[in-house]
Order: structure tokens, then C-alpha cells, then sequence
């Protein structure tokens, strides 16, 4: 009796404060739960090690270690993926202060990021500074393209164009997610293209279940097991190359060490 009052007063305060919604649907455990009953064979990615889908991997990245950037990993993956390609195609969608397409585009031949138009930051309450940053390292380069627009609304069909690697990097909740890889698999894709989901993981051994029910929801069915979670990094892969994987091990001996030279070069 004491649970199913408590249930009815739960739901009471929900219906009269609807935003407590948003709080109960961003629990990460309660997203962990709808895979394992939706997705039980895939509830946690397989895990493909960094240098297994890169051999001899290196590469030079230039990062600000700011907030909303990404692990010199990630940035790492990406221009190793793209090196895959001669020439390369890329896409993203997520701009942000141009990190990733910045150091994409010096691999890749064409490089084409979309993001909120400025108009549309302000209006969901975006400072003037904060959207001056949009595009910070991205604008002016050549062989990078610019496109404004919602992910969620935006009509990738007018592009007309297949790319080799592509990065969802824009809202990382679960409708935003799904819609996204719908629509990049739907108009983007090739029958080689590699596309990469970042923020998939909190940190490199610890997933993020909101954003993988929106990959497992939203990729075409016959592509799931194509799904990898890339070692020592926050991001999930999809490939169709055959490649070697296995179960994630957090409390596994690390397998490699990464040799870092930070130098400090004023923008």
C-alpha cells in the first residue's frame, strides 16, 4: 500500500512540475534499463581497441582543453578515420568553436560541419559571447563548409552528397541522437562510409545509455552489429570493416600508454 501511494504522489508531482520529466529521462539507469530490455544483445557495444581499427596509430592534434571539447583521442580518431580515404570526404554535425573539423581538415579534402544558425543560439538562450565562439578555429579555411540549421529539422537531401567519415557531435539527448543517425544514414552514407557518435561514453569505460538507445533506435537494424565502442575514447564507431573486438574490462590492465607533447601556440 505505502509503495502504490508513493507511486500515485510521484506521478501527481510530475503531472503538476512536468519538467521533473526531463530529470526522471535523463536518469542514466533508467536508460540502461530500456536497452536491456529492448536491446539485450547489444545493451553494451563490443569493444574495438583504438590502434586494432587504427594500426600504427599517431597523430598531432591541436586542442584548447576547454569546456565542450573533446579528448585528444577523439580529435585523434577522426583524422586517423579520415586518413582511411584519399581523398576524404567529412561531415559533422556540432561546430561549436570548430576543434574537430579544424584539425579534420587538414586530412581531409572537403569538410562540411553544421550547427545552430546564431539567431537560433540566442533564442534558446545562447550569450553574445558564448555564440561568438561558434566557428572560433573553423571560419575562413578553405575547404571547410559552413551550414546553419537544426539537425532535428534540417533537410539533409538538399546536400546531395555522400561523405566518408561522418561525426555526430550535436545534442546528446535521446530524440536528438536518433534523429540524427536516421538522417545521416538515410541521406550521408555510403557503402564505405565510417560514422562516429561522440560523447557514446562519460569517459572511455563508462557508457552513456541515453545516447546509445538513440544510435541502436535510429541505425537502419541490419547495421547494428557494426557498432563498436573505440577504446580510450568517448566514442562509438560504426564500420563495416572486419575487425577484431571484445567485452569491455574496466577493471582490466591498461594495454598501451599514449606518448603526449603538449606546446602552447597563441591562436
Amino acid at each position: 500500500m505505502k509503495k502504490i501511494k508513493k507511486t500515485i504522489k510521484a506521478i501527481a508531482s510530475t503531472l503538476q512540475n512536468p519538467w521533473l520529466l526531463n530529470h526522471i529521462l535523463s536518469d542514466d539507469s533508467v536508460w540502461k534499463k530500456y536497452l536491456l530490455k529492448k536491446y539485450k544483445s547489444h545493451s553494451v557495444l563490443p569493444l574495438v581497441e583504438i590502434d586494432e581499427l587504427i594500426p600504427d596509430f599517431s597523430e598531432t592534434v591541436s586542442l584548447t582543453f576547454l569546456d565542450g571539447g573533446s579528448l585528444p583521442t577523439d580529435i585523434a580518431l577522426l583524422k586517423a578515420l579520415c586518413r582511411k580515404f584519399h581523398p576524404c570526404t567529412y561531415f559533422e554535425i556540432g561546430t561549436w568553436r570548430g576543434e574537430s573539423v579544424m584539425n579534420v581538415s587538414e586530412v581531409a579534402a572537403e569538410c562540411f560541419t553544421l550547427d545552430l544558425s546564431k539567431d537560433e543560439l540566442l533564442k534558446k538562450g545562447a550569450s553574445e559571447k558564448q555564440v561568438s565562439q561558434l566557428g572560433f578555429f573553423s571560419k575562413g579555411k578553405a575547404n571547410i563548409t559552413h551550414l546553419c540549421g537544426n539537425s532535428s529539422s534540417f533537410d539533409f537531401s538538399t546536400i546531395n552528397k555522400k561523405f566518408d567519415v561522418v561525426f555526430i557531435d550535436g545534442d546528446h539527448h535521446y530524440d536528438f541522437v536518433k534523429k540524427d543517425t536516421e538522417s545521416i544514414f538515410r541521406h550521408l552514407v555510403h557503402e564505405h562510409s565510417i560514422v562516429v557518435w561522440h560523447d557514446y561514453a562519460f569517459s572511455p569505460e563508462t557508457i552513456r545509455h541515453e545516447v546509445l538507445a538513440g544510435i541502436l533506435d535510429g541505425i537502419p537494424p541490419a547495421f547494428r552489429n557494426n557498432l563498436y565502442h573505440v577504446s580510450n575514447t568517448l566514442c562509438a564507431v560504426f564500420t563495416c570493416e572486419k575487425i577484431n573486438k571484445k567485452e569491455l574490462d574496466v577493471f582490466g590492465d591498461p594495454s598501451k600508454l599514449f606518448i603526449t607533447h603538449l606546446e602552447s601556440k597563441k591562436k
